[in-house]
């Protein structure tokens, strides 16, 4: 028989719903997810009579929506498609007649489709309120015994709400809650309170106007009978297609098994008559869905049920999770130690198996009830004999055919001595003058301590925790040969073999090559600017008299010669700055190419799809503006503008003999086109095109993975081996590309493969076959040590620099990205010892991600390719979400699930931690959604976590990091703390917001109120930001709250109280008065002591500050007075003071605020304020008035003039009238005050202020002074006018004869050089040259 659901399966639910309930928060770490449904009810401003005008409102539970659907039974429907995105929206019906009334559901557009619709509202005839809805919520854990709560929805709001039980006149209970539902609680359910129960409503003012009765429901208490056993045959984990059969056996004979799937109660609630005691559940076909959380229990003929049988888990999946081994202490053990081989894995029940390479049979086992407990292997007293590689598989004892995936292995190493780290240098082996080397000593497993030895110095030595050691050259001290060793954890008292030595040299030792040549550049430049110096002084000491155009010469050389000195101190400077010495640099720069784009080809015929065929060219980079389509390498077939997502079609339509041949294309920026895409070669129709096959280098006895890329998606792989018919390997649709697997390198795996896609159903249509490659096993160096050394996961901009090393010397690199070579590095013979290289991208772009990894040479051989550093470029896609599964507080020892929830499908994802370098996981996924899975989390997991997402082929472009998610690990959840805003002190009709906050985040908060002494009643909904707003405040708000976290799933954690608020209504009493003693203003230190007086006995009287949100201090005094005593009072408690009472017999309702007191605590009052009216400017003949102002009532102000010893004036009220008569009212004037009840403390003085302006006889002397002085400036400006035009006539003729002398100075400047200084010669004075000269020579230009 197969499973089966009768027609009493509602009844059966309802039934045992108090059971269910109870169940779903026993389960432990199982998390139940049921999906949400939207909410439905009705609003109407006719509360007296609400079918005068119905409004039907629905809201989506979790997220806004694009449209909503309104459903009238099962046929109707009505669309609300809003302007934007929203909540909820409303559905007007009006008066409701005959035609309106129905059943109604309304549902909501998610992503994946429309949601589950509401629960149903019944509209019945005019006059009639709407029949309620009844059902069971539960709210804590035992069992038997459950607080159970019974919720009543009735549909509208501000309706009454009546509990009655069968057998019963009255009502058991009722409440009038806010909203449109009422929670009925039953506390620790036991027979008494078995029973049928129903629920009616009805409206506030018209209590005779009724609703229909719910339906029934009837409560039972389960748990009467011992629980049965539930077993899977064959086993709890199968294959998708495969049968099942569960068998639910109890104690009793004649009763009827019932058997539930608790990720979906409602759905999965399957009975069956028995056999004898036992009954049997059959799945013929087992689907993916059929994965859950599986128990049973039995019942009899009055539905008396029995306990619950233990949680049977069933899987159903096509490949085992893999799992993970662990070597304890370390993989690196001494003779004679002891080994625990730890197997993790997600699958429980099943036993494990522990493997070693090399060898056919498993070495041990673990059974399905072993693996609860320590899931170890023990390998004890272990010799050179077990070191090896270990795995560990599952170990079913049923047939099925999952299969087995890939496991991660441990290595053990047995040795006498740990073996021996490699040491390497950083930036390099030589020093540069002034910059220290980073020795860095590494091993492949985690270690306790390095230490570092000097052979020079037997005494020195080093140690550190991460094996880095920073070594300077001062005096020549940091040359010499050093190695390193370290010991790990498990044996602290045996340090290891020491590595290879490596040697460090540097200016202050060995003198290299390039040091010598470097000086040399350096002295060399440095006698060019000697020289070049002399040769100046030289020419400015012969020829000290030059002029005119010899000394325009003279300029000219003199700038040359300045030029090439200013370039020697140049290139000087950056010589000294390490650019123009001949020591290459250990960074090499890469410049990236425009990044290649990926071309591909999608269809609508997916059986034939040559009949419609589209090309599609794609760039990584965001600035790429068009793309090109080629043929043939040459053929020019169409270009297209980039779209919003950087790529463009190419319609070729049905394909025919012309369209043969092979194409690419090419993105264009604005300065650079890109390389040519991979090939994609159409053949010809009937034919698939040809995919493209290619691996990485081949390595003995290691993984290989084989990547067929094909053009088309959907279609399925098949791997070929020259010389053999049938394909070796073969999968399925698995996207556009395919990765076969070697599991192990050999020799018999050498030779050509090739590869070919199909059409995934039949008639099978092929592909051509890929061009062959080759797979040969070479010798080789082992692979380098890569890494970056910032995060891999980076923003647009930042600098990333990769660093490839290796213990060899003499070596040369080459960098990759996603297989092809973009940079390389050659070997310097001038640096002895390991060799290193580091490539730089200065500002990284949109498409530099990707697969990086390098290799180094030497002359013949090739080292292995290093590990893989998979380079994210974010901040391209919008940023996912990560959420917490169970949640984000989880129990020290459990698990936990982070779901980085994405956009789009297909990418791959990475989660991140705060503070760590590198990503902690990654994982493809092929929807839009990943889940990391965090083991037996400990107090060090607690932290912030984040994810991104990425696409893997097109330059791993990523998205925004998510949103930080906190994880705590604690067995408590945090008190949260609970304040009102602006203040738990609240007049009537105003809004007050009580907010509930705590450091955990992504977790709701609930709100209570204290109603007696002891009981708690909820307010409200519960809130995922922790604010709950009160609008309106009424005598009715006023009360004690308290908050708590709210989780939305079962979680043991216990969860605390916050503080208790009391939330003070006042506006109800007459308001107090409020004094000070024994004055506003108190020196700090002192003591002060507010009274606050009311009118009323037995009163409890409140202090109040502004700019606080919870009250001072609270005292309830015998009489009408309180003094609140501030004692030794300080500058913070400043500020405007006031009180409330309210009586005991009305706790918090209190009176009307006091009058507002203002405190100054301080050594001198606050200083005034001066100002002049009308203003600062005296004018002839009137007065100006000086206010002085101060902050405090009840003083004396004083006014000082600047200059004059004794103050001007005294005033009670701050106003000082100043005249000008003879002057004597300009000057600076500052004030002070003192209050009378202090008359020997005087306040700062003001900021001073200036009066200006003149009277009579002064003004009129200054305004003369300044007009001589402008007529003295006219007339020297008009003088220097004239004689400068004097001159100016005269020019003509100075110019001429200078052009004279110039003529006859120019034949003999030379002669003057070379004479002068020689015994007995002269030279001609310009003057007499010219008295022989008649005629007036041409000026020369």
């Amino acid at each position: 028989a197969i499973l089966d659901r009768p027609g009493e399966g509602a009844t059966m639910l309802r039934t045992f719903a108090i059971l269910l309930f109870c169940i779903r928060l026993s389960l432990g770490k199982t998390s139940i997810g049921m999906e949400s449904q939207p909410e439905l009810w009705i609003e109407s401003n006719y509360p007296q009579a609400p079918w005068e005008n119905i409004t039907l409102w629905c809201r989506s539970p979790s997220q806004i929506s694009s449209k909503f659907l309104l459903l009238k039974d099962k046929t109707q429907m009505t669309w609300i498609r809003p302007s934007y995105k929203t909540f909820q929206v409303s559905f007007f019906l009006g008066a409701l007649t005959e035609s309106n009334t129905g059943l109604y559901r309304c549902c909501y557009w998610k992503e994946t489709g429309w949601s589950k619709p509401s629960k149903v509202l019944e509209l019945e005839a005019p006059g009639q309120l709407p029949k309620p809805i009844f059902w069971i919520q539960a709210e804590t854990p035992p069992l038997p015994g459950c607080n159970v709560n019974i919720l009543c929805h009735g549909w509208l709001q501000d309706l009454v709400f009546m509990l009655f039980k069968e057998g019963y006149a009255e009502p058991v209970d009722y409440q009038v809650p806010t909203g449109t539902m009422a929670i009925f609680s039953i506390d620790n359910m036991t027979p008494e309170n078995e029973g049928v129960y129903i629920c009616r409503t009805h409206i506030q003012m018209l209590p005779t106007l009724w609703s229909e009765p719910s339906n029934p429901l009837k409560l039972v208490v389960a748990g009467l009978y011992p629980k049965p056993t539930l077993t899977a045959y064959p086993g709890p984990i199968m294959a998708p297609g495969e049968s099942l059969n569960l068998r639910c056996q109890g104690p009793i004979y004649g009763m009827t098994f019932a058997l539930m799937k608790l990720e979906d109660l409602e759905k999965s609630f399957y009975h069956k008559k028995p056999i004898k005691n036992e009954a049997h559940f059959f799945f013929r076909s087992l689907k993916i869905q059929d994965t859950g959380h599986y128990l049973c229990f039995y019942y009899d003929g009055s539905y008396r049920g029995s306990l619950l049988s233990d949680i049977l888990k069933i899987w159903v999946t096509d490949t085992f999770p893999k799992t993970w081994l662990l070597a304890r202490p370390s993989p690196v053990v001494q003779m004679g130690q002891n080994v625990s081989l730890r197997c993790r894995g997600r699958v429980d029940g099943v036993g494990l198996a522990l493997y070693k390479k090399g060898e056919d049979k498993p070495l041990q086992f673990l059974d399905a009830t072993s693996i609860n407990d320590t899931k170890s292997f023990f390998l004890n007293n272990v010799t050179y004999h077990d070191s090896g590689i270990y795995s560990c598989h599952y170990l079913l004892p049923w047939k099925t055919s999952i299969k087995m995936a890939t496991h991660n292995s441990v290595e053990l190493v047995v040795v006498d001595k740990p073996p021996k780290p490699s040491l390497s240098a950083w930036p390099s082996t030589v020093f540069k003058l002034g910059k220290a080397i980073t020795l860095q000593c590494r091993v492949s497993h985690p270690v306790l301590e390095f230490s570092l030895e000097w052979e020079e110095r037997a005494t020195f030595q080093k140690f550190s925790a991460d094996g880095d050691f920073i070594i300077t050259n001062v005096e020549g001290k940091g040359i010499g040969t050093y190695s390193c060793s370290y010991r790990v954890e498990a044996h602290p008292n045996i340090w290891s073999h020491r590595s290879e030595p490596l040697k460090l040299m540097g200016p202050a030792g060995f003198l290299t090559w390039n040091y010598v040549l470097n000086e040399a550049i350096r002295l060399s430049l440095i006698m060019q600017l000697v020289a070049l110096l002399l040769v100046v002084l030289w020419i400015r000491w012969k020829c000290r008299r030059l002029r005119i155009r010899e000394a325009w010469l003279l300029g000219t050389a003199q700038g040359v010669t300045m030029l090439f000195i200013v370039t020697a101190l140049l290139c000087c400077a950056v010589s000294f700055a390490g650019l123009c010495n001949g020591v290459l640099t250990e960074e090499t720069e890469i410049i990236m190419p425009t990044p290649k784009p990926e071309l591909w080809a999608e269809t609508n015929f997916p059986l034939a799809p040559w009949k419609n065929l589209t090309l599609w060219c794609r760039s990584p980079s965001g600035s790429t503006k068009e793309f090109v389509l080629l043929k043939d390498g040459t053929g020019w077939i169409a270009t297209r503008p980039a779209s919003e997502q950087v790529r463009a079609a190419f319609p070729l339509g049905a394909l025919t003999q012309s369209h043969t041949g092979s194409y690419h294309c090419h993105s264009w920026e604005e300065m650079a086109v890109s390389e040519p895409s991979e090939a994609l070669e159409l053949v010809g129709r009937d034919i698939l095109p040809k995919p493209v096959i290619s691996a990485s280098p081949p390595i003995r006895g290691q993984e290989l993975q084989i990547r067929c890329k094909g053009w088309l998606a959907g279609m399925s792989f098949a791997l070929y081996k020259e010389g053999e018919q049938e394909p070796v390997q073969q999968l399925g649709a698995v996207g556009r590309e395919a990765f076969f697997t070697i599991q192990r390198m050999e020799d018999k795996d050498e030779g050509n493969y090739s590869c070919r896609t199909h059409t995934e159903k039949r008639p099978f249509k092929w592909s051509e076959p890929s061009e062959p490659l080759e797979l040969v096993i070479k010798e080789m160096y082992p692979k380098p040590f890569f890494k970056t050394w910032t995060s891999p996961v980076v923003t647009p901009g930042a600098r990333v620099t990769f660093n490839c090393s290796t213990p060899h010397q003499h070596m040369s690199f080459i960098l990759y990205k996603d297989g092809s070579e973009i940079a390389a590095s050659d070997r310097s013979w001038a640096n002895p010892g390991a060799s290193a290289a580091n490539f730089l991208i200065i500002s990284v772009g949109i498409g530099d991600g990707g697969n990086y990894s390098c290799r180094y040479y030497d002359f013949a051989i090739w080292s292995e390719p290093s590990d893989p550093v998979e380079l994210v470029v974010t901040e391209f896609y919008p940023k996912p979400t990560l959420l917490a599964q169970p949640g984000p507080v989880v129990l020290p020892g459990k698990n936990v699930t982070l779901r980085c929830q994405g956009i789009f499908q297909g990418m791959r994802f990475a989660l991140l931690q705060e503070r760590t370098q590198a990503p902690l996981q990654f994982q493809s996924a092929s929807g839009n959604s990943a889940d990391f899975l965090l083991h037996s989390v400990s107090a060090e997991d607690s932290g912030n976590y984040s994810c991104i997402y990425y696409e893997t082929t097109m330059s791993n472009r990523g998205s925004y990091l998510s949103t930080p998610l906190m994880i705590w690990v604690t067995d408590t959840f945090p008190k949260p703390w609970l304040f009102a805003e602006p203040s738990s002190v609240v007049s009537m009709g105003q809004n007050v917001t009580l907010w509930c906050q705590g450091p955990v985040h992504g977790v709701g908060y609930i709100l209570h109120k204290e109603v007696g002494p002891t009981s708690m009643q909820l307010w409200g909904s519960t809130s995922n930001d922790g604010a709950f707003p009160i609008t309106n405040i009424s005598g009715a708000s006023l009360g004690r709250y308290s908050c708590c976290y709210h989780p939305d799933w079962t979680s043991p954690i216990k969860i605390q109280p916050s503080n208790t608020l009391e939330l003070i209504v006042t506006g109800l009493l007459p308001k107090p008065s409020l004094l000070v003693q024994p004055g506003p203003m108190v020196a700090p230190g002192e003591n002060m002591t507010l009274q606050c007086q009311g009118e009323l006995p037995d009163s409890t009287f409140v202090l109040l500050k502004e700019g606080t949100q919870d009250p001072l201090e609270q005292q309830r005094p015998n009489g009408y007075r309180a003094d609140f005593w501030m004692p030794v009072v300080r500058g913070e408690d400043s500020g405007i003071y006031s009180c409330v009472y309210y009586l005991d017999s009305a706790p918090l309702a209190a009176s009307n605020h006091s009058d507002s007191l203002e405190i100054w605590v301080t050594d001198k009052p606050p200083k005034p304020s001066l100002a002049a009216w009308p203003n600062t400017v005296f004018q002839l003949g009137k007065d100006i008035t000086l206010q002085c102002r101060g902050p405090l009532p009840g003083v004396e102000f004083v006014l000082e003039q600047e200059g004059e010893e004794a103050p001007q004036q005294f005033s009670e009220d701050g106003d000082f009238i100043i005249n000008n008569m003879e002057g004597k009212g300009i000057g600076n004037y500052s004030c002070s005050y003192r209050l009378q009840a202090f008359p020997n403390i005087w306040s700062e003085p003001s900021d001073p202020l200036e009066l200006v302006g003149a009277a009579g006889p002064a003004a009129q002397e200054c305004t003369v002074g300044n007009i001589v002085r402008s007529s003295l400036i006219v007339v020297v400006v008009v003088a220097l006018g004239v004689v400068l035009a004097i001159e100016w006539k005269k020019w003509p003729r100075l110019r001429t004869r200078g052009s004279e002398t110039d003529g006859r100075d120019q034949t003999i400047v030379l002669e003057e050089c070379n004479q002068e200084g020689e015994p007995g010669t002269s030279t001609n004075s310009p003057s007499s040259t010219s008295q022989g000269i008649s005629v007036e020579l041409p000026v020369p230009i």
